[in-house]
């Protein structure tokens, strides 16, 4: 039994369903985040105006577009597993089709939210 988990190779399949997992923890991580901005930004226009100053640096941009991929990401993986679920592309050669589509998409859409946010 191989307990090194450094020397075995995972399929692409693996590396997709393990990503969808992390950007599910990091969505609910950057949920407060949200929420503390939407909660700024609705107190009062002073608030408001300070909570502008501050997503315009570039540290805020970067926070809005990592969790704008990551968003992304975990949408396209979740509609890939709905389709999965309608029985399309269940097969070990459907999966590893899907998983580079949805890669690829993501890498994509990170580029799109990058040239969006900045």
């Amino acid at each position: 039994m191989n307990l090194d988990l450094g020397t075995i190779d995972l399929p692409v399949t693996a590396y997709a369903s393990i990503t969808h997992r992390v950007t599910g923890v990091l969505m609910f991580f950057a949920s407060f985040l949200l929420l503390w901005a939407l909660d700024l930004s609705l107190a009062s226009e002073a608030s408001f105006n300070s909570l502008g100053d501050l997503l315009s640096s570039p540290l805020a941009k970067g926070v809005s577009w990592a969790i704008a991929s990551i968003l992304t990401y975990h949408a396209l993986a979740g509609i890939k597993h709905l389709i999965m679920d309608a029985g399309i592309g269940e097969t070990m050669r459907g999966g590893v089709l899907g998983a580079r589509i949805v890669f690829v998409s993501a890498a994509i859409s990170a580029v799109v939210w990058g040239l969006l946010i900045w």
